[in-house]
């Protein structure tokens, strides 16, 4: 009889064995599951927008904030992310700004960024050569910059031609347009100051001054010789001979010396310094302090005719007869 009783024992503790061990295999499983789920849910997604700019502005809201980047690829589960933004912040508080997402992120580090405003922006280091003009920097900006509207940039500097000073600048992404256009003026009128005793005493208005400056700069290298060609070119003027400068055709066309046509020379433009006498109506670049320097520096000389060769060599020529010459001998 205690024989029966113990084996009765032994197939119970069996049992409750048996359904312990199953029941705790069931738990690790669902451990195990939602571990997964969990893990899925707060990586990133596959198609990551890498190198996206978020303009996260003023007025959006956190859970139009998590379905947006749900829809952009940039989270998975909207509900994890608020509640993450909410257990980080305190508040459920987003920062408006622009964020950069250079790397895929996991929603845990996306969530902490927006609920301490770490939009891991950097300035981007942009360099804007001497002689470019509007257009021409706006094709840069535009290029550099991920946010970056060029009509709107172009439609706010249109009247601002010779004033974007040509350096180096250092622009937070999603700085606006405007901002920008005023950061490049500003710099200008701070740079101009050390030329202001000198355009002073010169006998020209400061945009006269500009506009010659600006045709300098696509006309010779050097100071020297861009004091020069302004003392040549500001002779033209008081004579009332036409500039004929083709720099100023890479501000109606695009063209250079070596592309321009006879027909380009005819062309029915302000611009054209070989159909207009004096100065174009507007600067044609944005020259640097050196042309600006040049332009009130001028140097007088004997010569009324320059070119310049294949090497970047001035030649000079008093009379048109010895202009001529010069064509034949330096211009291949």
């Amino acid at each position: 009889m205690m024989e029966q009783e113990d084996i009765s024992k032994t197939f119970l503790q069996k049992d409750l064995l048996g359904k312990r061990d199953f029941i705790l295999l069931i738990l690790s499983v669902c451990i195990l599951a939602i571990m997964v789920l969990w893990i899925a849910l707060i990586s990133s997604p596959i198609n990551f927008p890498k190198g996206l700019i978020y303009d996260l502005s003023k007025g959006k809201t956190l859970s139009f904030l998590a379905n947006d980047f749900q829809e952009k690829n940039i989270i998975k589960s909207p509900f994890i992310f608020k509640s993450l933004v909410c257990v980080f912040s305190f508040s459920c508080k987003v920062y408006e700004g622009d964020y950069v997402f250079s790397e895929r992120q996991n929603v845990i580090s996306l969530a902490w960024r927006i609920a301490k405003n770490k939009t891991n922006l950097v300035p981007m280091k942009i360099t804007l050569r001497e002689g470019l003009n509007y257009k021409e920097i706006a094709d840069i900006l535009s290029d550099k910059l991920q946010t970056f509207d060029k009509d709107k940039f172009l439609k706010i500097v249109d009247k601002s031609e010779g004033y974007l000073f040509p350096d180096t600048y250092f622009i937070i992404p999603g700085t606006s347009e405007s901002e920008i256009a005023k950061l490049m003026k500003d710099n200008f009128n701070e740079k101009i100051k050390t030329l202001d005793s000198k355009i002073k005493t010169f006998d020209k208005n400061l945009l006269d001054v500009i506009k010659m400056a600006s045709i300098l700069e696509g006309e010779a290298r050097t100071l020297e010789t861009r004091r020069i060609v302004a003392g040549i070119l500001w002779k033209r003027i008081s004579i009332g001979m036409p500039l004929q400068v083709d720099t100023s055709f890479k501000y109606i066309n695009g063209k250079t010396s070596k592309t321009l046509t006879i027909d380009d020379l005819k062309l029915d433009s302000p611009y054209n310094s070989y159909t207009n006498k004096g100065l174009p109506p507007t600067p044609i670049s944005n020259p640097g302090l050196m042309a600006i320097e040049a332009a009130v520096t001028p140097i007088k000389t004997g010569y009324l005719y320059f070119l310049t060769d294949d090497e970047g060599n001035m030649h000079y020529a008093t009379t048109h007869e010895e202009h001529v010459l010069n064509k034949e001998k330096y211009l291949k």
